[in-house]
């Protein structure tokens, strides 16, 4: 059976097209890495006030692209699954810089297919790990201490998984694993804006023109796939 790589990025921004690493962490075989880089584009302050790296600790840093770190990193994920919470976003940090990524598990997309009576308000990592109790002693958005508490949600998604699927075949488990975090993801509750705390499904009652205007604003930024398929699912738009 295939090896996980529970990973995690910093980055200069948001940006799923344009913004690039600043810094990787991952574990496997119980073994952690992590380095910084030198990003082709300076890290954002907003960036800088939520990770700590700033671009004058990584300007001595060597760029990702091209690096034995990244050939290397390349090598694991091609021959094992990666693991991260909203994979898509490492996942297009990674293409970003040229790599590849065949197979993965999105712990997110996980924990909210799970949660299939809406009672988590929010599927953060950070979130998820006080709810769940994991109890680490890890800084917050550090790549190091978020790889340590997704190994430890994910750990507990897999006992979860394997209850509600009623079997003990963890082959199986994984094979559903990477099939739902293939597919886009249903959101059952607003965790932010005016309907904060609010189903979804009971605001396309009330308020359809709303799910309507936040629907055509996804779709015209078209990166937030799991939002556009939750808004046409309860919109009932094919």
């Amino acid at each position: 059976m295939k090896k996980l790589i529970f990973l995690d990025t910093e980055t200069t921004g948001n940006d799923l097209k344009e913004d690039r690493l600043c810094q990787v962490a991952y574990k496997i075989d119980g073994g952690m890495i992590v380095k910084n880089f030198k990003p082709t584009i300076p890290i954002s302050i907003k960036a800088m006030s939520i990770t700590n790296i700033t671009n004058k600790i990584v300007e001595n840093e060597e760029v990702f692209q091209g690096s034995d770190f990244a050939k290397e990193l390349q090598e694991l994920l091609n021959e094992n699954i990666l693991v991260a919470h909203n994979a898509s976003f490492d996942i297009a940090m990674l293409e970003n810089e040229g790599l590849k990524v065949p197979n993965h598990i999105c712990t997110l997309k996980l924990s909210r297919y799970l949660d299939d009576k809406a009672e988590i308000p929010e599927h953060n990592l950070q979130f998820l790990r006080y709810y769940y109790d994991v109890d680490l002693d890890v800084v917050a958005h550090s790549a190091d201490g978020d790889v340590l508490v997704l190994e430890a949600i994910y750990k507990h998604i897999q006992n979860l998984a394997k209850e509600k699927a009623k079997t003990e075949n963890e082959e199986d488990i994984l094979n559903r694993m990477i099939e739902i975090s293939k597919k886009p993801s249903l959101i059952r509750r607003f965790s932010f804006g005016k309907h904060i705390d609010k189903l979804v499904e009971d605001v396309a009652q009330e308020d359809k023109g709303y799910l309507e205007w936040f629907l055509k604003t996804k779709e015209e930024e078209g990166t937030d796939k799991d939002w556009i398929y939750t808004l046409k699912y309860f919109l009932h738009i094919k």
